[in-house]
């Protein structure tokens, strides 16, 4: 691929690239843009543009020939023959014919041709208004034409995905790989050396699915399971929470029915209400400590004191008697 200007005496033919070295217009300029159409002004000045050339390019009027009105209202008129059953293959695609797909790509092409003598215009200087409309209107014919090949294209790769046999590959993987080979070939096809775009589209297609393939089986090769997001984090911690505080619990129920906290009859009784501790009703709700306090006649901050003295002493006997051993 070359970056030589395409205006200049070089042989036609061949896929061209033009690294743009244009300056930002001025916020003058840009406020005559419409916003939707800022974003694509910006790709256009700073990604590199390749363009199929072809020598009848260098023919001042073969614009006017390509997107005159004649041309549109024929294309038009080729595009609802298309739409007729008897166009319609056996497979199911529904195709361009060979002199609507020749023009949609010399369209395209030659768009992207003019950008290039744009940018090469203004390397290094500031575009005005004009240029920058110019820009666009190209930008707009090559997006417009670009999206008329692919539609009409889509379903080849639908039917090679549906015929390839690849086996343990996932299929919308498979289908989107496709697309971005289809959206490759778009910009890369010749259509001066006579070949049919469907012809070449399906060879890098192809490619692109033996690439999932080969992804696919390389990855198999290292992750054998399928992923398991419940594998991917271990509860061996909160497991082995749940059951020291399941043995404390119990360890204290048994503290309790020996008393072995020496408690009194007033601290057993908060404690049992207040964390329900009860032997025998395991179902029963914990009280606040007004309701405990109305229970044993006290307010609830006494409830509080007997409560933390009480607690102090079942520590003591769980250190003593269970974690101790």
């Amino acid at each position: 691929m070359s970056s030589a200007c395409p205006c200049k005496g070089g042989p036609a033919g061949g896929v061209r690239r033009v690294v743009p070295e244009v300056p930002r217009p001025s916020s003058a300029i840009l406020s005559h843009v419409p916003p939707a159409q800022r974003a694509l002004l910006e790709r256009l000045l700073t990604e590199p543009l390749e363009y199929v050339d072809h020598p009848r390019f260098r023919d001042g009027r073969f614009a006017a020939r390509l997107f005159c009105s004649r041309a549109r209202r024929s294309a038009k008129r080729a595009g609802r023959a298309e739409k007729r059953p008897a166009r319609r293959k056996t497979t199911g695609i529904l195709t361009l014919s060979p002199e609507l797909e020749k023009r949609l790509f010399l369209q395209f092409n030659y768009a992207r041709y003019r950008l290039a003598r744009l940018l090469e215009r203004y390397r290094g200087r500031q575009p005005g208004l004009p240029a920058v409309r110019a820009m666009l209107l190209w930008a707009r014919r090559a997006l417009a034409a670009r999206e008329a090949i692919v539609r009409a294209n889509l379903p080849l790769v639908l039917a090679m995905a549906k015929r390839s046999r690849l086996a343990g590959v996932d299929y919308a993987e498979l289908i989107s790989e496709g697309n971005m080979a289809l959206l490759r070939s778009v910009d890369k096809f010749d259509c001066s050396r006579g070949y049919k775009f469907s012809t070449y589209a399906c060879r890098a297609i192809l490619k692109s699915f033996s690439r999932v393939a080969m992804r696919t089986s390389r990855y198999r090769g290292r992750f054998p399971a399928e992923f398991d997001p419940s594998l991917e984090r271990s509860d061996f911690l909160e497991r082995k929470r749940e059951r020291v505080e399941s043995d404390c619990l119990e360890a204290i129920r048994n503290i309790m029915a020996e008393n072995l906290a020496q408690l009194s009859e007033v601290e057993q009784t908060v404690i049992r209400e207040r964390f329900a501790l009860h032997p025998v009703n395991r179902s029963a709700m914990p009280k606040t400590l007004e309701q405990v306090g109305l229970m044993v006649g006290v307010t609830k901050e006494r409830v509080r004191q007997i409560q933390n003295k009480a607690l102090r002493k079942l520590r003591a006997a769980l250190e003593a008697n269970v974690l101790s051993v």
